[in-house]
C-alpha cells in the first residue's frame, strides 16, 4: 500500500512547497491531495462539519493541516480526525504557545513552521518513519523550556500527541492483559521492537509498509496496555511473549 497525503493549505504557493517535501521525504508517495479550506477537505475526507472523518478503504496516511483558513481553524479538523488512521502533522507559520498546544491537545501527531528551510522539514517529516514527532527545532526548544519551567502540558490537563503511537494511560489497577488477542503478525512486530529495531527497519523485514508497521504498533500498545516501545519490551519480555 503507497501512501496517500492529504495536504490542507489556503496558499497555492505553500501547498507546492509542501508538497515537494513530501516528496523528498517519502519514496512511497502514491498521491498528494490538496485542499485550499476546511469545506473542501471535509469533502475529500467524506464527513459534515463537526462531524468525524469516517472510517475508510483507501485512508489517507499523512495529513498536514494549516491552522488559519479562510472558513476557520485547523484544529477543528484535527478533532474531527480523532480515530482516523492518519499521523496528523501540524504546519504553520505560529510558534507561539496559543497555537502550539491546543493544536497538539487537538490531536497534532508533530508541528512544523513552515518558514524552516526545505532540508529541515524533510528531515523532521523522515522522523515519522522512527517512530519520533516531527517537531521544528523552535518548536522543540519551546516544548523543553516549557516543561523544564514546571508548566508542562500534562499539568494544564493537555497530553503532547506523538508520531510514535501511544495509547490511553492505564488505571491504577488495570485489568489482566489478555495476551492472546495479538494476531501473529502483532507478536512479530512485538518481537522486532523488543529487539530495537525502527519502523522502518521492522515494514523492511517483513515486506510491508511502515504506516502498515505503525498501525501494528497502536494496536500492540492498547492490547497490552502500555504507552512506548520500552514498556512494551519489558512486558513482552517478562512475559514470555518473544
Amino acid at each position: 500500500m503507497a501512501v496517500k497525503v492529504l495536504i490542507l493549505e489556503d496558499n497555492p504557493v505553500a501547498r507546492g512547497f509542501l508538497g515537494r517535501v513530501v516528496r523528498e521525504s517519502f519514496s512511497d508517495v502514491s498521491s498528494i491531495t490538496e485542499a485550499g479550506d476546511l469545506d473542501a477537505a471535509r469533502r475529500i475526507l467524506g464527513h459534515a462539519p463537526g462531524g468525524k472523518a469516517p472510517q475508510s478503504a483507501d485512508p489517507f496516511q499523512l495529513i498536514l493541516v494549516d491552522l488559519e483558513l479562510p472558513d476557520g481553524s485547523g484544529l477543528e479538523l484535527l478533532t474531527e480526525l480523532t480515530g482516523y488512521p492518519a499521523t496528523r502533522i501540524v504546519t504553520t507559520l505560529y510558534s507561539d504557545d496559543d497555537h502550539l498546544f491546543p493544536a497538539l491537545q487537538c490531536g497534532a501527531d508533530g508541528y512544523l513552521l513552515k518558514e524552516d528551510r526545505f532540508e529541515v522539514l524533510v528531515e523532521e517529516l523522515q522522523k515519522i518513519v522512527r517512530g519520533q514527532p516531527p517537531l521544528s527545532p523552535a518548536i522543540a526548544r519551546r516544548l523543553l523550556t516549557h516543561f523544564r519551567t514546571g508548566d508542562g502540558l500534562m499539568g494544564s490537563g493537555g497530553a503532547v500527541h506523538t508520531a510514535e503511537p501511544v495509547a490511553p494511560s492505564a488505571p491504577a489497577a488495570a485489568p489482566a492483559i489478555d495476551h492472546e488477542r495479538l494476531t501473529p503478525r502483532e507478536s512479530e512486530v512485538l518481537t522486532y521492537l523488543s529487539k530495537g529495531f525502527t519502523i522502518k527497519e521492522i515494514a523492511s523485514l517483513m515486506g510491508i509498509k511502515w504506516f502498515t508497521v505503525n498501525d501494528h504498533i497502536k494496536s500492540i500498545y492498547k492490547k497490552l496496555n502500555v504507552s512506548s516501545r520500552a514498556e512494551a519490551a519489558v512486558l513482552a519480555s517478562k512475559q514470555g511473549l518473544v
